[in-house]
């Protein structure tokens, strides 16, 4: 009886073992999938934006969704009347990838008094009544309606990039700037195929006529009705002044539409692909009047003439605060008002800028030598149509000198000092 008993305590004893192992088992099931689940619930803004690196040639393309999608929106009368052919891409690819880590979001514009550098308060707003950073309302839309439709056909397909510029009448005019722009691409060394991915921004009637006869994908831009954007404008004149501001507005409204940018000025000339030399890790490259050798240094000089942004919360924020701080910098173009900021919107906003080495995009203010490494020409530190006209022609007789040179004596070939704009 005694052993019966025993061999109960020992079953009882047994089961009750089990039973705790079972429910260990179960409860430490439970836990390590509540941590999976945890690990895997992030907020969709807090991922990094899509890192975009540019691979020229034929290199391989691995292709991801862009940071946000375009705005769905019909083609109006401002746009191109032609759409492209199907299949069509750049002469060479871009490559996204995208950074799976989290990445904080950007902290809060701080300001600090007396210091341009930093950024307004975040619920400032201009004395045009509108808040620089607000999503695109109802009033942005119609400013920039048909915008979605031609930046759509204009980028490249696969990396939503499309390179943007604007002509008012004189600088679109037979003979004039927007002539010697598209013609440096035609003989530039594998720019041609570059000119589908162009967006011609007209800023009146007169140049997008103008446009049309061109070019395939023109949008006329009117921000501010009564204003004269169709002649020759004085450098900081007040009509210069809302030009160049009003280009700001467009190309963070492209930013919000998911693309990808490349702004050039008209009076850039195009001789090689340029994004060769843009970093994926670059919210913003841009090219530089002084560079001082490291393209990190914040205290190089930029030239907001020619600039690649990529878009996300960072670029979409920095050009707001940029457009904002028009008001503490009165009759300042757009340049000058970056420039005194710019330390501001890296502390502020995280902003991760870099410039690009004038012996590969290159002004009149600051050029290599090599002409065998150039891939643009920006005829900066130039004051007046006419003297831009004289020294570009200039430079486009130098680069069809230079590729009708035997290559074993291209490295001999200089360029010419500008006379008319360096005198």
């Amino acid at each position: 009886m005694a052993k019966q008993q025993q061999q109960q305590q020992q079953v009882s004893a047994g089961a009750e073992a089990t039973g705790r192992q079972a429910a260990s088992f179960l409860l430490g099931c439970v836990a390590a999938l509540t941590v999976v689940l945890l690990l895997q619930r992030r907020p969709e803004e807090l991922t990094r934006a899509p890192m975009v690196r540019f691979f020229g040639g034929g290199g391989a393309r691995t292709s991801s969704s862009s940071s946000s999608p375009a705005a769905a929106s019909s083609p109006s009368s401002s746009s191109s009347s032609s759409p492209p052919a199907a299949g069509e891409h750049a002469a060479a690819h871009l490559q996204t990838t995208t950074d799976n880590a989290a990445a904080k979001p950007p902290p809060a514009p701080t300001t600090t008094a007396g210091d341009p550098r930093r950024l307004p308060p975040p619920n400032s707003t201009t004395h045009h009544g509108k808040e620089p950073g607000a999503a695109a309302g109802e009033e942005e839309d119609a400013e920039f309606r048909g915008l979605a439709a031609v930046v759509s056909r204009a980028a490249t397909a696969d990396d939503r990039t499309v390179i943007v510029t604007c002509v008012n009448e004189a600088w679109a005019a037979p003979g004039s700037l927007l002539d010697l722009f598209l013609e440096s691409f035609r003989v530039g060394d594998g720019t041609a195929p570059l000119l589908r991915h162009v967006l011609i921004v007209a800023m009146d009637p007169a140049a997008m006529a103008r446009c049309r006869t061109l070019h395939r994908h023109c949008y006329h831009y009117a921000p501010l009705p009564g204003v004269d954007f169709a002649s020759a404008k004085f450098f900081l004149s007040k009509d210069y002044l809302e030009l160049v501001w009003s280009k700001l507005k467009l190309q963070r409204r492209v930013l919000q539409l998911g693309y990808t940018f490349v702004f050039t000025d008209v009076d850039v000339l195009w001789f090689r692909n340029p994004l060769k030399h843009v970093t994926a890790y670059a919210d913003m490259s841009v090219s530089s009047d002084v560079f001082f050798g490291d393209a990190d240094n914040v205290d190089n000089f930029p030239n907001t003439g020619f600039f690649h942004v990529k878009p996300n919360n960072r670029t979409v924020a920095m050009t707001a605060a940029w457009h904002e701080a028009r008001e503490r910098f009165p009759g300042k173009n757009e340049q000058p008002v970056f420039n005194a900021i710019k330390k501001g919107l890296v502390a502020d906003l995280g902003l991760r800028l870099q410039y690009i080495d004038p012996a590969f995009v290159a002004g009149f203010c600051s050029y290599g030598k090599d002409l065998g490494k150039v891939c643009t020409m920006h005829a900066n530190c130039c004051v007046g149509l006419r003297n831009k006209l004289a020294d570009l022609r200039t430079v486009l007789d130098d680069w069809r000198n230079y590729t009708a040179m035997p290559h074993w004596a291209r490295h001999q070939a200089k360029w010419t000092v500008p006379g008319a704009c360096i005198h």
